[in-house]
């Protein structure tokens, strides 16, 4: 053992008698003050006497408000606080030992007063000079420290500056604020100056040299940061964020920037979830998931390990996907069993095997093809596997009584206008139409586009971007509904907990994003302009595709559930022996890859 994991273990008992050693100092200090730095045999005899009392009183408060624990360079007002409630309680203690045990007959009151203060200066000032020291006299590493402002002289970025004095490997120097409340300019934070607002972000860099910009304000709706990002793309200088609080006080991040990611343009609030809710129904239980190792499906299997289930049964066509999803599992859950399950919704014979076997009580059905202008082009292979291998999952897990089924749907189910959204919503029918006359609690949940998943224009803008361009768009004024891959399954699992019979839940997806946007913003986050380093190009809406996603909440038509974000549609009425029916001539049209009359008989469920 060397001695700084000796120095580590005795950490505590060091602690103490760093107090001790100061209580004493600052007892005698106390009576060569009240003795004007004359203390006779007398007085030391009072003081010996008297000390060891002295001493464990104040030792056992200490120990009592917890002032042997905490780290010292993290010193704050609570700790000043916490400081002065135990001298309180031990001026009180002391002097009632005094005054009621005649044994210390004749000891100077004002002791008590000198006492306390001289031992709060002693105990807190300890502590806070141990915090200078660290962050005023931290080891410099030999490489340049970057120079750094942050936006949002907030909480957060007060945490940002006390995390880049204390952590050495930040490697940053905080030059100063940027906050756009005019009331704080010129003021100073811990010694740090406000420079400006966000209008003046490029004359701050250009005056100080800045090399990195943090973004601190975690409130901050999608529009404020796409705004001060399009304010920030200046060349050679790094964009970096400070993640949602929220996320930060449950554990899932670090206080410390990262880079900004594509999901931080959306700004979006952190859901809030009844992890109760969500637990009843899948803690013990046997969890399917199809498309377990597609964007989605992966985060909601993720998801669900949180909720100690049983087993849950990875589900996909996919192999490698699903094989690497299953390495993560092996490492991060060790303890929760799942199985791999290589094959195709369509396969009924594998279906019933699964069922048989398993016995899966919760179903979520995250497979389905859902690339709009590839569905056009092959509307055969569209119907195939969003509507017949929907049904036949629906009609598996009403015949093996599964408790609840929760179907991944889409925004472009409500009026829809392309193969996909034909599709999806067809499903939504077939199971609103087993949701009748089953036990199993059937329900569907509409979403827009998930940014960042295999589906998004993300992926697709990034590796353009990656490439050196050009970045492809269909229209100037296309817009979006987005959310965060994580967002997405979190709302569907809350979604799930509410099923009843054959619901359509619909997540709330804020604001419609102009694509445009989006495209020039990604380019920023890569340090490039859009036009002079990435052009971007106008291809044309292709076919299936929209101007603008429909509006998914109705205020009219759509109820409001008890779920913050989570609406319940209006059901359509339709008859489910027509629908029966043209299903089964679609499933026969399909078979024969007549892509003009599959089309055809599509629309003969769901007209224009």
């Amino acid at each position: 053992m060397n001695l700084k994991e000796l120095i580590f273990k005795s950490r505590r008992l060091i602690i103490i008698t760093i107090h001790l050693a100061l209580v004493i100092c600052a007892y005698i200090l106390a009576f060569y003050l009240r003795l004007d730095f004359k203390i006779d045999n007398s007085s030391w005899q009072v003081i010996i006497k008297t000390l060891p009392v002295f001493a464990a009183i104040k030792m056992i408060i200490f120990g009592y408000f917890g002032l042997y624990s905490g780290l010292w360079r993290y010193a704050s007002i609570d700790d000043i606080w916490r400081i002065i409630k135990a001298h309180i309680l031990a001026i009180f203690c002391f002097t009632a030992v005094v005054v009621f045990i005649p044994y210390f007959n004749g000891f100077p009151r004002s002791v008590f007063i000198l006492d306390g203060v001289i031992s709060f200066c002693f105990v807190a000032g300890i502590r806070f000079v141990t915090r200078l020291f660290r962050e005023k006299f931290r080891p410099v590493l030999e490489s340049k420290r970057k120079r750094a402002i942050i936006i949002g002289a907030g909480e957060a970025g007060v945490m940002v500056l006390r995390e880049a004095r204390i952590n050495p490997n930040t490697n940053m120097e905080i030059i100063g604020f940027i906050d756009d409340d005019r009331n704080k300019k010129n003021l100073r934070i811990q010694g740090v100056g406000i420079l400006g607002a966000c209008n003046d972000i490029a004359s701050i860099v250009e005056k100080y040299g800045i090399d990195e910009i943090i973004i601190a304000i975690p409130s901050a709706k999608g529009e404020v940061i796409r705004n001060i990002i399009s304010r920030c793309q200046i060349p050679s200088v790094k964009i970096r964020i400070v993640p949602g609080l929220q996320k930060i006080l449950n554990g899932d991040l670090e206080v410390k920037p990262r880079d900004i990611k594509p999901e931080d343009l959306l700004g979006r609030e952190t859901v809030n979830i009844d992890e109760k809710e969500i637990k009843d129904y899948l803690f013990d239980k046997v969890v399917l998931v199809t498309g377990a190792g597609g964007s989605i499906g992966s985060s909601l299997c993720r998801q669900i390990m949180n909720f100690s289930p049983r087993e849950i049964l990875l589900f996909d066509h996919n192999e490698n996907n699903v094989y690497y999803l299953g390495i993560e599992f092996l490492t991060k859950y060790p303890k929760i069993k799942f199985k791999t399950i290589i094959g195709d919704i369509r396969d009924i014979g594998l279906l019933k095997k699964v069922f048989s076997l398993y016995k899966p009580q919760v179903v979520f059905h995250a497979a389905a093809h859902k690339h709009v202008p590839l569905m056009e082009e092959n509307p055969a292979a569209a119907v195939k596997n969003n509507i017949i291998g929907s049904r036949n999952l629906i009609y598996a897990s009403d015949h093996y009584k599964v408790e609840r089924f929760i179907f991944i749907s889409t925004d472009k189910a409500v009026n829809p206008k392309s193969v996909m959204g034909i599709t999806k919503r067809v499903a939504e029918m077939v199971l609103q139409s087993k949701a009748r006359m089953s036990k199993t609690k059937f329900m569907a949940v509409r979403f827009g586009n998930v940014l960042g998943s295999d589906g998004s224009v993300v992926p697709l803008f990034k590796k353009q971007i990656e490439e050196g361009g050009p970045v492809t768009l269909t229209h100037p004024e296309v817009k979006r509904y987005f959310m965060s891959i994580n967002e997405a399954s979190q709302l569907v699992l809350q979604a799930g907990a509410m099923a009843k019979a054959g619901e359509i839940f619909i997540l709330d997806m804020g604001e419609q994003i102009k694509i445009l946007d989006l495209a020039k913003e990604l380019i920023a986050l890569y340090g490039l302009k859009p036009e002079e380093d990435i052009k971007i190009k106008f291809i044309g809406l292709r076919p299936g595709e929209k101007l603008f996603e429909e509006t998914l909440l109705n205020s009219e038509k759509d109820k409001a559930t008890k779920a913050d974000k989570i609406y319940i549609a209006q059901s359509d009425s339709f008859d489910p022996r027509v629908l029966r029916r043209k299903i089964k001539e679609l499933e026969r049209t399909a078979g024969v890859m007549d892509g003009a009359a599959t089309v055809k008989k599509l629309r003969e469920i769901i007209p224009l």
